[in-house]
């Protein structure tokens, strides 16, 4: 990592429950590498997820990153703010002949004749509506449909990653043409990490190994976007006792749980580090 003022670097958390010690340790490792080069630290609160995101954690979220000593410039930016942004994102990528609308359910795709499984359970898409021609009434029924991202069967995925060094996925067998755009009239993550990321001049992304796969997705946005990709920083996951990653709908244990219980904003890496060791 270059010595330089330039860096700008961010914390994302999604507002869908409490922060854990997994949560914590990324963002901090986020400060620390953003402190190393005296760079810029930002906020962006990723509450797009309308069912699950609830104000009560939005508010709770900042006042524990807060505790565990994460500082950050204003303004925050929410993504459920940002829609007709997110909108023109898609609109130009639509454009552009890089998406197409979908109208497949997940049973349809998982039902599909030879649609294999990715890595982490998932579904390849089968390129079902590949080809499909759709008509909209009007220009706002665009956004009431899934959209695409036709992924480039073949097309070798190469990136080098801050931490675990030299990563490379092959597009149509490691992923397949992922989503970019809901039904629902929201984008999803790979499309509005991006463009959010891009829109906040973002130059080096620190996230947890989880989302490696995730990463090459957002390398062909990026590429169809062209814009400029930042680096990337993969940090280890967290383990709960039982040698399963940290997570909310898990029940894991939170941030204002740990301090309840006395652990202090300084304890929180050897917690994370003896996590890792067991």
């Amino acid at each position: 990592m270059s010595q330089s003022s330039a860096y700008v670097g961010r914390v994302a958390p999604t507002p869908t429950g409490y922060m854990h010690l997994g949560h914590a340790c990324t963002f901090l490792e986020a400060q620390r590498r953003a402190r190393l080069v005296k760079g810029r630290l930002l906020l962006r609160i990723e509450d797009l997820d309308q069912s699950r995101c609830k104000p009560e954690f939005v508010s709770a979220l900042e006042e524990d990153l807060a505790w565990a000593g994460l500082e950050w410039e204003l303004p925050v930016v929410k993504q459920s703010e940002r829609i007709s942004y997110f909108q023109e994102i898609l609109l130009r990528l639509k454009a552009d002949g890089f998406v197409f609308p979908c109208s497949c359910s997940r049973k349809d795709v998982a039902e599909a004749i030879r649609a294999p499984h990715e890595s982490g359970g998932e579904l390849i898409y089968p390129g079902t509506c590949r080809e499909k021609e759709l008509a909209f009434a009007s220009a706002e029924d665009l956004f009431t449909i899934n959209w695409r991202f036709r992924v480039p069967d073949g097309k070798r995925i190469q990136f080098k990653d801050g931490r675990l060094g030299d990563q490379s996925f092959l597009a149509g067998e490691d992923f397949g043409d992922f989503l970019v755009w809901r039904k629902d009239g929201f984008p999803s993550y790979e499309l509005a990490v991006v463009a959010d990321d891009v829109a906040q001049g973002v130059t080096e992304i620190v996230r947890g190994e989880d989302l490696l796969l995730s990463t090459a997705r957002q390398l062909l946005l990026y590429e169809a976007l062209g814009a400029k990709v930042p680096a990337f920083f993969h940090c280890p996951l967290i383990l709960d006792t039982d040698g399963k990653r940290l997570a909310k709908r898990a029940g894991s244990k939170g941030l204002r749980e740990l301090r309840t219980s006395g652990v202090t904003p300084a304890d929180l890496i050897s917690l994370g580090r003896s996590s890792l060791a067991g």
